[in-house]
């Protein structure tokens, strides 16, 4: 990726969208306790970003401060994480899974591991189904989502 390419992300109702530009700064996971509780999943990833270089482009997120250091960052309609940021930081690391284009931005590190889930490496070789197959047909015909695209 070219370091002007310009990423945006958001919410899944729509209501908080946010763009940076440039290559995201160490794109991780994290497996603390904190981070799975924020997320109500395994783990966290995140990537970050200068503050001076993020900018939210509709409505602001809620704020959480799960910790005298750190602040979290989420929509108030619908829930979905957006950021992470330690009070004393100019950076702020956005939730990979909130971007546009979360494929873009794999994960090269790991934080946390003193909760990491014991079976987490065993979870690529589970048997799978793409979403599709998982609901009967007459149940996919009605399905109409409320999820903003993953564009503005």
């Amino acid at each position: 990726m070219m370091d002007d390419e310009r990423h945006t992300g958001g919410c899944q109702c729509g209501a908080v969208r946010y763009a940076f530009s440039g290559e995201p700064i160490d794109p991780h996971i994290c497996h603390c306790r904190m981070c799975q509780k924020a997320f109500g999943g395994l783990f966290a990833p995140l990537a970050g970003v200068t503050l001076t270089a993020l900018e939210w482009t509709r409505g602001q997120p809620a704020l959480y401060r799960s910790s005298n250091i750190a602040e979290r960052g989420f929509c108030a309609a619908c829930g979905t994480p957006l950021s992470f940021r330690y009070l004393d930081s100019d950076m702020i690391n956005v939730s990979i899974g909130s971007l546009d284009h979360p494929a873009e931005v794999k994960p090269g590190r790991q934080y946390g591991m003193e909760s990491r889930l014991p079976w987490i490496a065993e979870l690529a070789g589970l048997p799978g189904t793409v979403t599709e197959d998982d609901l009967p047909a007459d149940l996919n015909a009605k399905k109409a989502s409320a999820q903003h695209p993953d564009h503005d």
